[in-house]
């Protein structure tokens, strides 16, 4: 169980980094997407920041209430960009369904595998 945590886990933080690096190194190509989904483009970067910052709490698990908060803004992040996708009907949603589906898998397996320790 603990290795299916940590490659699911794995598996979630590259993708979260790999779209922040997104929204920082193609931020033009971020930014009309973000237009199209109506999103203001001013929280680009703060948003690139708070999944980098979110995925390296999960990763160190150093405070378990800051680690209960890091999964919590992931998940609205996640499923409000499903929800954005889905309004305007252009197929995104379904990389942000897989992805918040990998997230709750790692939330709930990291549980399982902290309450054995």
């Amino acid at each position: 169980m603990k290795y299916a945590y940590w490659i699911v886990t794995g598996l979630v933080s590259l993708i979260l980094l790999a779209s922040a690096g997104f929204y920082v190194f193609e931020n033009a190509q971020v930014s009309s997407e973000f237009v199209k989904l109506g999103f203001p483009t001013w929280v680009i970067y703060p948003l690139a920041f708070a999944k980098v910052a979110a995925v390296l709490v999960i990763l160190f698990r150093k405070n378990r209430s800051l680690t209960e908060w890091a999964y919590a803004g992931l998940f609205f992040d996640i499923l409000l960009a499903a929800i954005a996708h889905l309004t305007i009907a252009d197929g995104g949603q379904w990389t942000a369904v897989v992805a918040l589906f990998m997230l709750m898998t790692s939330y709930f397996l990291g549980k399982k595998v902290r309450s054995f320790e």
